[in-house]
């Protein structure tokens, strides 16, 4: 599913309960932190924007905000889903839960799988940060649009070229005020996005 409600990647769902994963409460106290700041949430259109994710354990697998879980104000486990398998080249995701994993979860992967020391990963929106980041952090080419397997091939590409895995932060172009940041785990993740800004 996309942030406008529509499908961007061919997901297979493995409908299973999730229950209290480790990290969960972290998830959620850095998801409130985001909310409180409308880094995510929803627009005035309704359409829900931002994600997080945490790696499960040494796996690469990894748990992520549901999609359309915006407008939630406290996220339960079934609001989270499992990414169990994914394929860039196919355009598909496996994921298991009761709910859809978010349009931006092949973004996540790539990171997951350029950076074996990424434990979590914040995708946000943020206007000021964004425009004066745009092409002076790792940036995304601004033909590739989020949540598709080209902006996934696009990370791997960050990693390879630019100092990003340094720097734990990368600009989508095509994404008005969409960031992404990684981390150690999410205090590190967020840090970034509170730090002052630095070329």
């Amino acid at each position: 599913m996309s942030e406008t409600g529509s499908a961007k990647f061919k997901c297979e769902q493995v409908p299973i309960e999730i229950s209290r994963f480790a990290g969960f409460a972290e998830l959620n106290r850095y998801r409130r932190k985001l909310l409180a700041l409308g880094m995510i949430g929803v627009d005035a259109s309704g359409v829900g924007f931002g994600n997080l994710s945490i790696r499960d354990g040494a796996t690469a697998q990894f748990y992520i905000t549901g999609s359309a879980t915006g407008r939630i104000p406290e996220l339960m486990p079934a609001d989270y889903a499992r990414v169990v398998a994914y394929d860039f080249a196919r355009n598909w995701l496996q994921c298991e839960g009761s709910t859809i994993a978010s349009s931006e979860s092949l973004t996540h992967a790539a990171v997951y799988e350029s950076d074996p020391t990424a434990r979590a990963v914040i995708h946000c929106h943020d206007l000021k940060l964004w425009a004066a980041l745009l092409d002076k952090a790792p940036t995304t080419p601004k033909r590739v649009e989020y949540g598709t397997p080209e902006m996934a091939y696009a990370v791997r590409r960050l990693f390879e070229g630019t100092d990003v895995e340094k720097r734990k932060i990368f600009v989508m172009a095509a994404h008005d005020g969409g960031l992404v940041t990684f981390g150690r785990n999410l205090k590190d993740a967020f840090g970034i996005l509170r730090r002052p800004i630095a070329g």
